[in-house]
């Protein structure tokens, strides 16, 4: 008796990673253990896969490109032991990316600019069909390098704006010609409030931070989001 509950365990075991097997297979994004393909739906990992090409410049371009994402590599900044990057990357118009951004010229770390692909294609223009009738053309943003620390204080941690992995949004533009304000539209109960809302929403999966104006007061006019690093768990925020 107890070998045929061992074999009957075993058997269950057999099967259950058969099942996890064909689903890796069909769901990749879905796994740890799996690369990182741009080309790919968001799924479980890719913020952490996101996150993790900070280690990896080289291979975060290589995505970009392999993606269609037109870009132009920058150079190495250094600005002290706390601020500079070395995987920075500016957003170029063309290629597979639709929305331009407001001022134009987008630099970010280049994990940073990958979030913002993928919160394009699989999030951002859905919502902003979805709840407004019209495709996003242009991001207005606040920037993304900014040598300070956390709100601008004397003391205290780092931004990730410090080294370009951050990016605030300010707002966004329409096909049909409307402009949408994070400062004037977030209190809005109707379609543009719902639709700023579904925005931040999904770009939580692709960002390690996503802080709008629930957040606190700082952000009333804005979207914060970064590709923070927080140790082996990875923990997330979005707020």
């Amino acid at each position: 008796m107890r070998w045929l509950k061992i074999a009957l365990a075993l058997g269950l075991l057999g099967f259950a990673g058969l099942l996890l097997y064909g689903y890796a297979r069909g769901h990749p994004e879905d796994m740890p253990w799996t690369p990182l393909d741009l080309a790919q739906p968001v799924g479980a990992f890719t913020g952490r896969k996101l996150v993790a090409l900070r280690d990896d410049p080289a291979q975060c371009r290589a995505l970009l490109r392999r993606a269609g994402v037109t870009f132009v590599a920058l150079p190495a900044r250094e600005a002290g032991e706390q601020c500079g990057y070395k995987d920075g990357v500016r957003l170029a118009p063309g290629g597979a990316l639709t929305i331009r951004y407001r001022p134009a010229g987008l630099g970010t770390s280049c994990p940073v600019a990958a979030a913002l692909a993928l919160w394009e294609w699989h999030g951002l223009q859905e919502a902003a069909i979805a709840y407004l009738g019209s495709r996003v053309t242009a991001i207005e943003h606040f920037g993304s390098y900014n040598c300070r620390r956390i709100y601008g204080r004397a003391e205290g941690a780092w931004s990730e704006h410090a080294t370009a992995n951050a990016v605030d949004v300010a707002g966004f533009r329409l096909a049909d010609g409307r402009r949408i304000s994070v400062l004037r539209d977030w209190p809005d109960s109707g379609a543009k409030g719902r639709f700023l809302r579904a925005a931040r929403d999904r770009a939580c999966p692709v960002f390690a931070t996503v802080l709008s104006p629930d957040y606190k007061s700082a952000h009333r006019d804005h979207l914060h989001l970064d590709q923070a690093q927080r140790g082996a768990m990875g923990w997330r925020g979005c707020r």
